[in-house]
């Protein structure tokens, strides 16, 4: 075809540019062709790009690449530091001065004024047991209110014994990962027992409690996904939902409504679909009273939400052998879907575990941290632990729960008669939280700061007139109503 212009103007014939331009790039290749040819080894890098290439010109690109790079880091000139430019003499009085200015970073940081509080740590003696009697450095015996051995299962005879003969068997620890050489047999039972405790299809358990609920959540949790939290959390919760990375909302402490609320909003924002999880306590550690576990269960079904279910205060503790909120509210367990507790409480032994379905724990074993980079939970601990857990499912542990419950009502009677504190604990939880109450705080205009004296004064006379060793609780989340109020705005005219 011939276009034409109109007169006095250049002709075009397309088709004769499009020739001549493929004959110019064809006679340039042939020419890079015998340009490369003649280098020496150019054969075999020829070759060598066509069998590489195979309908995959991305690879070859790469490789190009990569090959660019190896040759770019290998020109590269060095780095000396004793080149000009790179190096500043410095004379022998700025070096001086330099050492006399320089501070070192402290090695832990400095503990708050309300932390602190000019207090004396009462320190046990080496050798006393941690038993509801126990003995000071300085001689004293003391009634001790300040521990987790609520049945003294620790100082048990028969447990003691058992250790004992396990250390002589299976020595002190594995010393090595679960997933290496770090499992036995005796782990293996106590995984079963509890999962049959429980009534789940598996359970894993971890060498170390603190760990337990924070590598838990950080393995099923990542960024993108959406947690929601009650805003009383312990620290090991918080720990882990800060290394999740999640979208986080909190809702006030055992507030269902609130709770209502803040899933019906994270639901009507329409977000893109992604694991989203409910987490909580059974017994607040900062708090001491209990979630309303079937209310729970009605909002997880109603907004399509997982449960995160911590039970390291509950277990051992409540319902008809100790297993925990679920037994105490009548709620089957596999409607929870991951149950995380404790062993180092009322177990008496150590290390935790976590509960539930089958590929749940799977998950875990490969995924969870403290699974993976740590070692198994001695081999002591492990049979201690199945044989506390057999007998609160016997008679005898029936007795030891029916005693405890007992002596907590006792103690709740005498501190109902105060006049200046109150107990925020569940009726149930051996570990009773005491606040001050409103009415005088009000009355003597009592700032935050001296709320917090005055509950350590209350642990300093217990101890050094009565000999009761109890203690005060120092990293709870700010929160109106559950901390002492900072009540100076409030008397402002």
């Amino acid at each position: 075809m011939d276009y034409s212009s109109t007169p006095g103007s250049t002709s075009l014939h397309v088709p004769d540019a499009v020739a001549t331009a493929a004959a110019n790039t064809l006679w340039l290749a042939e020419k890079t062709r015998d340009l490369l040819q003649r280098a020496p080894g150019s054969a075999v890098v020829v070759r060598y790009v066509r069998s590489s290439y195979q309908n995959d010109p991305v690879r070859s690109v790469v490789e190009l690449l990569l090959f660019l790079l190896a040759v770019r880091y290998v020109l590269a000139p060095q780095y000396s530091p004793r080149k000009k430019g790179n190096h500043v003499e410095l004379s022998e009085k700025e070096i001086d001065e330099l050492v006399d200015e320089w501070i070192p970073e402290p090695l832990t940081e400095e503990q708050p004024e309300l932390v602190q509080l000019g207090e004396n740590l009462p320190v046990l003696h080496r050798d006393a047991p941690s038993g509801p009697k126990t003995k000071l450095r300085d001689g004293r015996t003391v009634t001790n209110l300040a521990n987790y051995n609520h049945y003294n299962f620790s100082n048990d005879q028969q447990l003691v014994e058992y250790a004992v003969s396990t250390i002589k068997t299976y020595g002190v620890g594995p010393c090595s990962a679960p997933g290496f050489i770090g499992t036995f047999d005796v782990h293996l039972k106590l995984e079963k027992d509890i999962a049959a405790h429980f009534g789940t299809e598996d359970a894993i358990i971890y060498s170390q409690s603190f760990s337990t609920i924070s590598s838990v959540i950080s393995a099923f949790c990542k960024r993108g996904d959406i947690i929601v939290a009650d805003r009383a959390v312990n620290f090991p919760i918080r720990k882990g939902i800060q290394a999740s990375r999640s979208i986080v909302r909190w809702f006030e402490h055992n507030d269902m409504d609130d709770l209502e609320r803040v899933l019906a909003k994270l639901v009507s924002e329409k977000r893109p679909l992604t694991r989203r999880f409910i987490i909580t306590e059974a017994l607040s550690e900062n708090v001491g009273d209990m979630v309303n576990l079937p209310r729970l269960l009605e909002l997880k079904h109603k907004y399509k939400f997982r449960i995160v279910l911590d039970e390291t205060w509950s277990y051992g503790i409540l319902g008809q052998t100790g297993r925990g909120v679920t037994e105490l509210q009548n709620v089957d367990a596999a409607n929870i879907d991951i149950i995380v507790g404790s062993l180092a409480g009322g177990i008496a032994s150590g290390g935790g575990f976590s509960t539930g379905y089958q590929i749940m724990v799977e998950h875990q074993r490969l995924n969870s941290p403290a699974v993976t980079f740590s070692a198994s939970l001695p081999t002591f601990l492990t049979t201690t632990a199945s044989a506390v857990i057999d007998r609160l499912q016997s008679s005898d542990g029936a007795r030891d729960l029916k005693t405890l419950r007992e002596r907590i009502d006792s103690l709740r009677v005498q501190l109902d008669r105060s006049d200046w504190v109150t107990c925020t604990s569940a009726p149930e939880n051996p570990v009773l939280h005491l606040t001050l109450k409103d009415q005088p705080i009000r009355n003597r205009r009592l700032t935050r700061s001296e709320q917090e004296f005055l509950l350590q004064e209350c642990v300093d006379e217990c101890l050094n007139n009565h000999s009761i060793l109890i203690t005060r609780l120092k990293n709870m989340p700010l929160m109106e109503g559950l901390h002492p109020r900072d009540v100076e705005k409030e008397f402002q005219p």
